[in-house]
């Protein structure tokens, strides 16, 4: 393996080195060993040693010679080559600002109409232009302030796209990652990014194979996408193999809509294992080592009842059937083979033993009876190991080396260790690491599934859940997730996350790719006649993004009757001069109320006013009777629980958010009637929204919008308020995880909206918005049913 350490603090920033290098490593795994260290220099005061590069006994110092060494290994077609000469002459840290500029210029030009620099792929010269960008401040400081207004929208667009690559984000993750651990070892950090150093033991190049094992009895949640994702990290990075293995020894959970879902999400994730298998493929296997335990008297049948089982493991008294001879353990679990009425008694346990401090390894159960058919094999088998049991010979004859799981598994290591000897198998190595744990989030299976069963969700995608569906539904993009949790690194340090983070991450990836549109909300709609404003009603063509004119055009109505909200109409004053966005400013000359509430407004259009002098920047929306408004839903969620976490012996019920969903109607501008289901805008003055179902969707004809997070504060807080007059929870025991709770209405039929001829109607009376008063939804605890997404 050839190394490649590059300098934290160089100059240059040895980002084009560390670039190629990860880019190699994509057609060759663990190819180059890269890595960052601490300082300037990585040689001393010899400011050239930037990098420093090792292959055998020979080293090449500097950035210039590893780039070139690299090279030499890569195909580099002349169209290939140009490229990487521009990003090595043109845009190195000696470059002037002028020149810079130009070329900037030029890359944005030549990226107009092209996703990559040369060719229809991601070639080197992307990996290269991407490092000397990164590498260049100039580039940096005015991508972070003015974007595309100085660096041209196709340029923006394509770093962001090349940024969101496996192997620029394994660079990015490795540089962050180093400089954390440089923090904390002057001081405690407080950072929530994690090393990718688990410390693993007889890691050779070329023969790691790690594995993911997710059990189809559910959906994906964020926790399982950082296990798929450092188990996939491990085994690319040392050039080895990924296993996907669906450990199905559960016929009464588990079903083929969920291995399906967990394939899609993985695919989604960009998680590609190399092999796929399943558990029951090795049933027969399994059986028969656990007839080897039998006969090697290291396991026992035992038809002890189950509470009595309990309380005896966490007393540390043996079964009364521990030592039955070889004969009678055979017979019976024959009979729990044949799933006789006898042998469903029964279950099969491995003698370890009675009074281990660590209970895992109090005599636990291998196999149970389950007459339950199989959703693979059918009635074949009546017999089902389970995972404790299974993993390790599994692992084991599959030719996983590295066994990576999360903390939760930590007392059953020395279990898992305890049957590679007992079975005469060849042992695999065992890491684990800390789990992503949220506020105010469950991750438990079980428990999200009494969520669902309850009716409180409509399902696993249901937005407010932390499910890969779930948070995409909300709004969260793949690459988001997966910056996010190559952040956390291998960590085995036990932290409770919050949102705001992989919320603001996100926010960065859409904000320079989201339309901006306009909303207004439907209740008390305010009509404004606009003196000065078009005789007959007109439309203009605007950019749905203004500093992204790649993302198109948009109409927009223009009329001498507009709409504004009543937040914005009751703030007025007379002779106020306030800024209708995207056509002037406008003096404020007669203000109607009935009560506190503003029903019309009249203003004189000031076109030649200063649009920065106002306090007031106001959406609106125009009427013309060609270019139809839309009716929307815009729906937003706070956390299913009020208790940033849920300690043991706390009863769900009653931290449960009394209400969790939140609605209004609102009227959109036309062009959100366009937009396809999965597509994320801006509504300006609101925040961002993801289009859940369009109008044919809905049986109201409403496009349903449901507000992403965007890492503030007032986005990720909860949005419960204690009553301090409510009666304080008792410390309950336990958790109803069985009692059913009725299903909630359907919630289309309870917005009390007008029916979809009505909705029409309206906008053939020049008055539309005045005509009919629709009351406030009430508030939805049970979103809509759906079934597949985007």
């Amino acid at each position: 393996m050839v190394s490649l350490t590059l300098a934290q603090k160089g100059t240059p920033l040895p980002y084009v080195a560390g670039a190629l290098a990860e880019y190699a490593n994509e057609t060759r795994p663990n190819l180059y060993a890269v890595q960052w260290q601490e300082g300037a220099s990585l040689k001393g005061k010899d400011k050239a040693a930037n990098a420093v590069l090792t292959d055998g006994g020979q080293e090449f110092v500097g950035s210039s010679a590893a780039e070139a060494f690299i090279l030499s290994a890569l195909p580099t077609p002349t169209e290939t080559a140009k490229w990487i000469g521009f990003a090595q002459e043109r845009l190195g840290g000696s470059v002037a600002f002028k020149d810079l500029e130009l070329a900037f210029s030029e890359l944005d030009q030549h990226l107009q109409m092209r996703s990559y620099a040369s060719g229809y792929a991601v070639s080197v010269a992307d990996a290269a232009l991407w490092g000397a960008l990164r590498a260049s401040a100039i580039f940096q400081r005015n991508l972070k302030i003015a974007g595309q207004q100085v660096l041209g929208p196709a340029l923006t667009r394509w770093y962001a796209h090349i940024s969101a690559q496996p192997f620029v984000e394994r660079l990015v993750a490795a540089a962050a990652n180093a400089q954390t651990a440089v923090k904390s070892s002057g001081a405690k950090s407080t950072s929530d990014q994690g090393s990718f150093d688990l410390g693993l033991e007889g890691v050779e190049d070329g023969k790691v194979v790690t594995r993911f094992p997710p059990e189809p009895s559910g959906y994906l949640h964020i926790g399982h996408a950082k296990a798929a994702l450092l188990n996939e990290y491990f085994a690319r990075s040392h050039n080895g193999k990924l296993i996907v293995r669906f450990d199905d020894t559960n016929p009464n959970k588990e079903r083929a809509e969920f291995e399906e879902s967990i394939t899609e999400d993985l695919r989604l994730l960009g998680i590609h294992g190399d092999v796929v298998t399943h558990t029951s493929d090795h049933f027969l296997t399994i059986y028969k080592y656990a007839l080897k335990m039998i006969n090697k008297g290291l396991a026992y049948a035992d038809d002890t009842p189950h509470e009595t089982m309990k309380d005896e493991r966490k007393n540390g008294i043996a079964s009364q059937r521990r030592d039955q001879s070889v004969e009678e353990n055979l017979q019976r679990f024959e009979l729990m083979r044949q799933g006789t009425e006898e042998g469903q008694a029964w279950c099969l346990r491995a003698k370890m033993s009675v009074d281990n401090p660590n209970k895992a390894m109090r005599d636990p159960v291998i196999f149970r009876c389950n007459l339950t058919p199989h959703h693979r094999t059918g009635t074949l088998w009546k017999i089902y190991p389970t995972y404790d049991f299974c993993c390790p010979i599994v692992d084991s004859i599959e030719g996983v080396t590295h066994a990576l799981r999360s903390m939760e598994y930590r007392d059953r290591n020395p279990q898992y260790e305890w049957f590679f000897p007992a079975l005469e198998l060849r042992p695999v190595a065992i890491k684990d690491f800390s789990r992503m744990n949220f506020v105010y989030t469950l991750l438990s299976k079980r428990k999200l599934q009494w969520f669902v069963d309850s009716g409180i969700v409509g399902g696993w995608d249901d937005p407010r859940f932390p499910t890969v569906r779930g948070i995409r539904r909300r709004g969260m993009t793949i690459d988001a997730l997966r910056q996010y949790v190559l952040m956390q690194g291998a960590s085995q340090k036990n932290m409770l996350l919050e949102w705001d983070k992989i919320w603001a991450l996100n926010k960065k990836i859409i904000d320079p790719v989201a339309p901006r549109h306009t909303a207004l909300l439907k209740k008390e709609l305010v009509p404004v006649t606009v003196v000065g404003g078009p005789d007959v009603p007109y439309t203009k063509d605007l950019p749905r993004h203004k500093k992204n004119p790649g993302l198109g055009t948009k109409q927009t109505v223009f009329s001498s009757l507009v709409f504004v909200d009543q937040a914005d109409a009751a703030s007025f004053t007379r002779n106020e001069e306030v800024t209708l966005m995207d056509w002037g400013n406008a003096i404020v000359q007669d203000i109607v109320r009935t009560g506190d509430v503003v029903t019309a407004l009249t203003v004189q259009l000031h076109l030649e006013g200063d649009v920065k002098a106002t306090k007031k920047k106001i959406t609106w929306l125009g009427q013309d009777p060609n270019v139809h408004p839309v009716e929307a839903l815009l729906v937003d969620y706070d956390y299913l629980i009020t208790k940033k976490k849920i300690e043991e012996g706390d009863s769900i019920e009653d931290f449960l958010t009394p209400v969790s969903e939140f609605s209004d109607t609102a009227i959109v501008d036309a062009n959100v009637g366009l937009l396809a289901k999965g597509a994320i805008i801006q509504l300006e003055r609101r925040g961002y929204f993801i289009v859940d179902k369009v109008a044919a969707e809905s049986e109201l004809g409403l496009v349903t919008l449901i507000n992403v997070p965007d890492g503030k504060a007032a986005s990720t807080a909860s949005k419960h308020k204690e009553d301090p007059n409510a009666q304080k929870p008792k410390s309950g025991k336990g958790n109803s995880w069985d009692k059913p709770k009725a299903k909630p209405v359907h919630p289309d039929a309870a917005l009390s909206l007008p029916e979809p001829r009505d909705t029409c109607n309206m906008y053939e009376s020049k008055h539309m918005y005045g005509d009919v008063a629709v009351a406030k939804p009430k508030d939805i605890t049970s979103m809509y049913e759906t079934h597949k997404y985007y």
